[in-house]
């Protein structure tokens, strides 16, 4: 936990007591611990402080993610409004806002909460803990815990259970355990977050892993290991890159491989990569390179090109960092 995180914590109260109008974000291409933390923040204002005009964006997301309090009222559009502050949750920089950057940008005040390592520093005010598991446990350390309702601690107990794994990454720390416990007393489910929107798959995801599996490669004598899904098996199962959730760590946890690399296409000559690393390979580094970002073992990176040359690429800079 940094420092300063008390002090900062005060200061978003007194932001959030003098605001009028607020504006919640997160990332593109939206994951458990935006969401959670989107909608931990949008039910924490909502219940503790009254009469804000709070809104929560966010682009389509997972719709197991809807068991969450206040789900059906993220908008999915910007709004031509000057907010009188604007809360940046789990994003690494302003790029990763994607249409909702102007929501932002056009704000008076504007505060960022992160634990990404790789974050820029935007904003007026930042609180980025790159020791947290999540952006959700960097919120816990924020908010007034004493002030907790079921409906806010399920939110950042499903953010801190997806970006951990289920508490299996080494991001999580003995205080990621005390605080989901805290959340658990609280309220949260762990039982339904962690079935309904974990580890549960629909058939369309069953084949897309499938598939994915079973046409993967190995590389670097079985360390590396890389899948790929194109714009054609997309449609051949009628299925979109959210039901993608799950492929990657499915692939990390092949036998041997230290890294994982899952690509989907986007468009023609766009893909997104995704990596994961189990010990020591630091993959960060290596989307950072491709103008993306993340964590230590979870990064990844959008890119337009040759997707056998960036692969190549990409290989060949893992293969740097093996032992």
């Amino acid at each position: 936990m940094i420092t300063d995180i008390r002090d900062k914590g005060k200061k978003l109260h007194k932001l959030i007591s003098a605001a009028a109008s607020i504006a919640i974000i997160g990332h593109t291409k939206p994951d458990g611990d935006c969401i959670g933390s989107i909608l931990g923040l949008y039910n924490y204002i909502n219940t503790n402080y009254k009469d804000k005009k709070i809104d929560a964006f966010a682009e389509a997301f997972p719709s197991s993610f809807k068991i969450l309090s206040g789900a059906r009222k993220v908008k999915h559009e910007p709004l031509d409004t000057c907010y009188d502050l604007a809360i940046s949750v789990d994003a690494a920089d302003t790029d990763r806002h994607g249409k909702f950057a102007p929501v932002f940008r056009n704000a008076i005040t504007t505060f960022t909460i992160d634990h990404h390592v790789s974050n820029t520093g935007f904003g007026d005010i930042c609180c980025i803990d790159g020791g947290s598991s999540s952006a959700c446990e960097v919120i816990c350390e924020l908010i007034d815990l004493e002030k907790l309702t079921p409906e806010i601690a399920e939110c950042l107990y499903l953010g801190i259970v997806h970006d951990t794994g289920v508490f299996k990454y080494s991001s999580t720390s003995r205080r990621t355990m005390e605080l989901a416990g805290i959340l658990i007393e609280n309220g949260a489910r762990p039982n339904i977050v962690i079935d309904e929107t974990f580890y549960k798959k629909s058939y369309k995801q069953n084949l897309l892993m499938a598939r994915t599996v079973l046409e993967s490669e190995l590389h670097a004598g079985g360390k590396i290991i890389s899948g790929y899904i194109s714009k054609q098996i997309f449609k051949q199962f009628k299925a979109t890159s959210m039901d993608t959730e799950g492929i990657v760590e499915q692939l990390r946890l092949t036998d041997g491989v230290e890294v994982a690399i899952f690509i989907y296409q986007v468009a023609r000559k766009s893909y997104k990569f995704s990596l994961r690393s189990k010990n020591y390979v630091d993959v960060s580094v290596i989307a950072t390179e491709f103008g993306g970002g993340g964590h230590v073992h979870a990064a990844g990176f959008e890119i337009e090109g040759n997707v056998d040359d960036i692969l190549g690429k990409v290989i060949t800079m893992v293969e740097g960092q093996l032992k």
